[in-house]
């Protein structure tokens, strides 16, 4: 009983530098192509294209939803905001990497603002959970947003404040949704990569609250 509440409390905690797993210096294999547009998952990438980093749960739906938003170039199942360099899929559901399960989205502003990203990313998900989303429970399931620049973070911050509002209208509890400016991350391995298109009779707990959320008007990182 104690080593199950103890392996329960991990997963519930972010893990002390000093606690988490080692992980490894080289990077774990991936797949090089996305599975549904054929285009290269790491790049190069277009000029003038633009990265979001988004944690909604577990990455499989998430990473669709994404993909199938018009402007999106090319997504990919990755693992970022924890300690573990390198690490793999097992370890990260221990909850001893700090890692959450995150999308990145490589996107065309022309076609698609990150404010619609934004809007994409609060209405697919419950951001009150804190380390859980629906069944799947622990750190790395948590909501997240990674920011690339200091526009990105205003504006993730601002949408945040904003939701909070009709969420506390309608009856939900505080946001508890990380929002941290992107440090490393890590591409998962090929099996979970657009993994609901490889598997379509697959896993997927992606769930709204129903709650609409209105964006702010745009404000400069500078205000």
């Amino acid at each position: 009983m104690f080593f199950l509440s103890d392996m329960l409390n991990r997963k519930l905690t972010l893990p002390k530098p000093s606690e988490a797993l080692r992980g490894r210096d080289r990077a774990i294999a991936t797949a090089s192509k996305h599975f549904v547009s054929k285009r290269p998952l790491k790049g190069p990438y277009p000029d003038g294209l633009e990265t979001a980093m988004f944690g909604l749960g577990c990455f499989w739906g998430a990473e669709r939803l994404f993909w199938q938003t018009e402007g999106v170039w090319v997504t990919a199942a990755v693992y970022s905001g924890g300690v573990t360099p390198n690490p793999t899929y097992q370890e990260t559901c221990t909850g001893l990497t700090g890692h959450a399960e995150v999308v990145l989205v490589v996107f065309d502003p022309t076609l698609v603002s990150y404010a619609d990203l934004l809007k994409v990313f609060w209405e697919a998900h419950d951001p009150t959970q804190g380390m859980r989303q629906g069944n799947d429970v622990g750190t790395a399931y948590r909501s997240a947003i990674y920011t690339f620049s200091g526009e990105q973070q205003v504006q993730a911050l601002a949408s945040r404040d904003a939701y909070g509002v009709s969420l506390t209208g309608a009856g939900h509890g505080r946001i508890t949704t990380e929002i941290q400016p992107a440090g490393p991350f890590y591409f998962a391995e090929k099996e979970h990569q657009q993994y609901l298109a490889r598997n379509p009779s697959g896993h997927c707990g992606l769930k709204g609250t129903g709650v609409s959320c209105a964006m702010p008007a745009p404000a400069s990182a500078s205000a």
